[in-house]
């Protein structure tokens, strides 16, 4: 990220923490923050009505967590849950996307990033996906 940007964003920002097993949100509620983890881990879940919770991925300190915010309807499609206690900073995301729309440049630059996490998440699950359900050669 553009340093020049912080500012912006960093005003948008307060910590928060978050004990072990606590649901930080749930798929289909108003997509209203994002974060970024400082400790801990968060999984990233599904609900399957035969199964029950199915973790799709575990996210670590310095990653981010959360992009409904900033894309229509705003609505969270998976649920988030602290593994362990977790610190994080939260940005109010209806604050960042006006911000953006008043500059730019701070919307392409929080677009591109956002877009670049989106793209990793992705390619994770598409490997996940993989070794799950990997195929075998014959012949």
């Amino acid at each position: 990220m553009d340093q020049r940007y912080l500012p912006d964003i960093v005003a948008h920002a307060q910590p928060c923490s978050f004990e072990s097993e606590r649901l930080i949100f749930h798929q289909g509620e108003r997509a209203r923050h994002f974060y970024i983890l400082q400790t801990g881990h968060v999984a990233l879940e599904v609900f399957a009505p035969d199964r029950g919770p199915i973790r799709l991925m575990t996210l670590n300190a310095g990653e981010v967590l959360g992009w409904s915010w900033l894309f229509a309807p705003y609505i969270w499609h998976f649920d988030a849950r602290a593994i362990e206690p977790t610190h994080a900073i939260m940005f109010d995301g209806a604050a960042l996307r006006a911000e953006c729309d008043t500059n730019h440049e701070l919307g392409y630059h929080l677009m591109r990033h956002s877009v670049h996490i989106i793209e990793q998440r992705l390619q994770a699950c598409m490997l996940q996906m993989i070794d799950i359900y990997g195929y075998t050669r014959t012949g």
